[in-house]
């Protein structure tokens, strides 16, 4: 359909235009979205919509169900082969991440199975994860590399996940090189020349195939350090590649600032930061990307919630979708976690997973908001207030997805 209405008995913008301080997501009552081709044309009350599209087909879910932007995932590593199961449940029996890496199994398992992969199977899986992710209502999505740990395997994965996002009937794909993850085996006997090939070699490399939005590094305390991770971000930004970072997960060791100072997108994890360095990512404007679930499986206690609020830290939810330590493809459940075990308010939670989290993938003047001209981007939930999302249903509470104009996901008619 290239002209139609959407009705809803809720309709949650997320539009600062539309919010107040007691309306914080902007939300309508019974209202709607006229969508023309891939593209918002109007948002607003039943009456005013009815009145300006005559000749609109009419999709009134206005029966006890609420609308929202659709949710935007901006941190998974999706592009992975391979199960790490067993890890899972020697974690569960109290072996931790660190000890399970340093016996050859986390990322380097990985690392093994995305080698022997082929490409088309790293396609294939991920679109099969992306057909899921929409029907939980998912219409954006980060992708990461870094399971490769070597040029050949990075490009390979990053090919991939260009081939899915070529995939208009999934939710749009935004690439992220992930050029620091974990030493492979071959970098083991001199590491320091290994980082160095990383930031003088491969940067330029993935710079000049096109294939990444953002360069990411994980910068911890049996990760990489700050000193490593500086040239590889000084590259990026001289090749124009945007900066994303992986920090304080098990040690603050002083990723944030190094983030803030080359005017990173985003930082992600951060149960362990200091104040100085929350000081230090409000002031350019870097997002914190929170990642409850990993948090959860690892039984690690929470991020300074208060603290990034004080600070004026914009705060992202994502799923962090990956193998290991977040073995998930459900961002509402995320949501859920991040109420219940962050202790974020359900607007933190919403305007987290919509608008703040397009925002740290530099799509604000794409989606996230339900707004004329922006990408018609929106979830019909079969629920009657979105705070409903946030309970952990463990099950697709969507009515309806749309990405970009095109239907994504329907619920089955009973």
């Amino acid at each position: 359909m290239d002209r139609y209405l959407v009705l809803c008995s809720r309709v949650v913008t997320c539009d600062p235009a539309c919010s107040s301080p007691d309306n914080r997501l902007g939300v309508l009552h019974d209202a709607g979205v006229l969508v023309e081709a891939d593209r918002i044309a109007a948002v607003g009350s039943r009456a005013q919509l009815l009145a300006q599209a005559r000749d609109a087909r009419v999709l009134d879910d206005s029966a006890g169900r609420v609308m929202t932007p659709g949710l935007v995932d901006a941190h998974t590593h999706l592009a992975w082969a391979g199960s790490r199961h067993d890890e899972y449940v020697l974690r569960m029996q109290g072996a931790g991440y660190e000890a399970i890496a340093a016996a050859g199994g986390g990322i380097v398992s990985s690392m093994r199975a995305v080698r022997a992969a082929s490409q088309w199977a790293l396609t294939a899986a991920m679109r099969s994860r992306l057909r899921r992710m929409a029907s939980l209502g998912v219409t954006t999505c980060e992708i990461k590399s870094g399971y490769g740990l070597d040029l050949p395997s990075e490009r390979k994965q990053l090919r991939a996940i260009a081939e899915a996002a070529s995939d208009t009937g999934l939710p749009r794909v935004i690439p992220t090189w992930l050029a620091l993850h974990a030493l492979p085996p071959e970098g083991q006997d001199d590491r320091a020349a290994w980082v160095r090939r990383v930031a003088e070699r491969w940067v330029d490399e993935i710079a000049g195939d096109g294939l990444a939005k953002y360069v990411d590094a994980y910068i911890d305390r049996s990760a990489f350090s700050v000193e490593e991770a500086k040239p590889v971000f000084e590259r990026a930004r001289a090749a124009r590649l945007g900066v994303r970072a992986h920090i304080g997960q098990f040690a603050d060791v002083g990723g944030a600032e190094l983030a803030a100072s080359v005017g990173a997108a985003s930082v992600d994890h951060l149960e362990h930061v200091a104040a100085s360095g929350l000081e230090a990512l409000a002031k350019s404007g870097t997002r914190a990307v929170l990642l409850p679930v990993a948090s959860f499986t690892l039984r690690q206690a929470p991020p300074p919630i208060q603290a990034m609020r004080d600070a004026g830290v914009p705060i992202v939810v994502a799923s962090d979708a990956n193998p290991g330590t977040a073995p998930t493809e459900s961002l509402a459940l995320a949501l859920a976690f991040a109420l219940h075990t962050y202790g974020l308010t359900p607007e933190e939670c919403l305007l987290g997973a919509t608008r703040e989290a397009a925002a740290s993938l530099g799509l604000e003047g794409t989606c996230g908001r339900l707004a004329a001209g922006l990408s018609a981007d929106f979830v019909v939930w079969d629920l009657p207030h979105e705070r409903a999302i946030l309970q952990p249903w463990g099950s697709p509470m969507t009515h309806r997805v749309v990405g970009r104009g095109r239907l994504l996901h329907s619920a089955p008619v009973s």
